[in-house]
């Protein structure tokens, strides 16, 4: 049921970004891009998770693009609910029109609260996250981005995430 709720989201998401982009011509003079990704899941425990991560960018050059990315997630359970924000710079370099390699910091803020042991943490965290990943066309100017990161800072003992690698799914408008 999961993978089902999921790639109907991604889809429906997919199909509305590419309504965007379908008056504009393929001569795209603005410079502007906009995009980001969106998450849901499921899990037991009455488990619910909702991201979204919006970005703004500007491309320097055709195949240069540089940008603010921020992120917000809500998680909850029957044991636990935490809130993140995070916000940064990022940099993006496309390869003929199908790949991108790319950096991105983002420094997060972090509220979680233990319902079962009434435990309260407010935490900071910064991240450098390293990678890559292939882009389709869905539109004139728009595409969906699949990639992984990884993130350079990450300790695994201090970290508040369970692992470095991050993969991304999103959609960018004005490439």
């Amino acid at each position: 049921m999961k993978k089902v709720i999921i790639f109907l989201f991604i889809t429906i998401s997919g199909l509305l970004f590419s309504q965007v982009a379908v008056g504009t011509s393929p001569e795209n003079n603005n410079r502007w891009t906009f995009g980001g990704g969106i998450g849901v899941g499921f899990g037991s425990n009455s488990a619910f998770y909702l991201s979204a991560s919006p970005r703004v960018g500007y491309r320097l050059t055709d195949d240069l693009e540089t940008g603010i990315i921020g992120s917000v997630s809500w998680q909850t359970s029957d044991f636990y609910r935490s809130t993140m924000f995070g916000a940064g710079p990022f940099v993006n370099y496309y390869f003929a029109r199908s790949f991108y390699a790319g950096a991105n910091f983002q420094h997060y803020f972090i509220n979680y609260k233990d319902k079962y042991y009434d435990y309260k943490m407010n935490e900071e965290e910064s991240a450098l996250y390293l990678g890559g990943g292939y882009m389709q066309r869905i539109g004139n100017n728009s595409f969906m981005q699949i990639g992984l990161m990884y993130n350079v800072l990450w300790k695994e003992n201090s970290s508040i995430f369970s692992t470095g690698l991050m993969p991304s799914i999103g959609f960018v408008v004005g490439l």
